[in-house]
C-alpha cells in the first residue's frame, strides 16, 4: 500500500548499518542471506503492525523497530511458519538487537 512506502523506506535506512557490518564480517554468503531474509520478515512483521494499531504510525519507525525486538528475539512470524524458521528470525532479531544498542549507534 502507498502508505506503507514512507515506513518501509524508514526500516531499511534502519537496517542498512546492520546489513553493511554484516557483509564486513566473515560470516559465509548464506548466513548473511538467511539474516537478509529474516529483516524482510521483520520489516513486514513491523508493517502488519502498523496495520493492526494504526497509533504507531505516528512513532518514529526506529523506536518501533526497537520494541518489538529485544535479547529475546523478535515477534512470533504470522503465518505458522515452521519453529527453525522462529529460531533463525528470532537469531537475526537477537543480532540486529545488540548491534543497535551498541553505544556507537
Amino acid at each position: 500500500m502507498e502508505k506503507d512506502l514512507p515506513p518501509g523506506e524508514k526500516l531499511v535506512a534502519c537496517f542498512r548499518p546492520f546489513l553493511e557490518d554484516l557483509a564486513s564480517t566473515s560470516l559465509s554468503r548464506k548466513t548473511v542471506r538467511r539474516h537478509i531474509d529474516n529483516l524482510w520478515v521483520l520489516g513486514g512483521e513491523i508493517i502488519r503492525d502498523l496495520h493492526d494499531t494504526p497509533s504507531l504510525r505516528r512513532k518514529d519507525i526506529a523506536h518501533v523497530l526497537r520494541d518489538v525486538i529485544g535479547d529475546d528475539g523478535g515477534p512470533l512470524i504470522h503465518g505458522g511458519d515452521s519453529e527453525e524458521a522462529q529460531h533463525s528470525f528470532d537469531s537475526t532479531c537477537r543480532k540486529l538487537h545488540r548491534f543497535l544498542i551498541q553505544p556507537s549507534r
